[in-house]
Formats: C-alpha cells, structure tokens, sequence
C-alpha cells in the first residue's frame, strides 16, 4: 500500500481489524483476558461485543485507545 493509494471503507476496515488483532497477539492476549483488563479500568464489553467490533473493524477510536491501556501499550505501528 502506498501513501497515495485509495482505500475502500471494507479495506480500511480490514486493516483496523488487523492492527488490532496483531497487537492482541504480540501481547498474547485473548478476549477474556482482554475483557478483564478494560473491566479494571470501568470499561465494560462483553465477549461478543468485543469479538463483534474487532472483526468488523468497526470500532471508535476510543475504543482502541482503551485497549491499548489495557495492553500496556504507549506506542502503535501504522504501516
């Protein structure tokens, strides 16, 4: 993908459910585990919920903010 390439809203999508899903494997962190962790900072997901938003690729960036702080992670790779 090039900087000048133009995406589809299914692409874009796609790459979001990628980037998440790939950080969740670095940290080897399932849904449970992940659910857990936003649970001990008030967020409240359910496992469906979860699987849901990141398969469709759908998710608010709050979302992903969120976690990100239940990865622990204070920096994400974009290309």
């Amino acid at each position: 993908m090039t900087d000048t390439e133009l995406l589809t809203q299914a692409e874009w999508n796609k790459l979001a459910t990628n980037l998440l899903k790939s950080e969740l494997a670095r940290a080897g962190i399932g849904y449970e585990e992940l659910i857990n962790r936003l649970a001990s900072f008030g967020v409240t997901e359910s496992y469906k919920g979860i699987a849901n938003k990141i398969n469709r690729g759908t998710y608010s960036f709050t979302f992903f903010m969120q976690c990100m702080k239940a990865l622990k992670k204070t920096t994400v790779k974009l290309d």
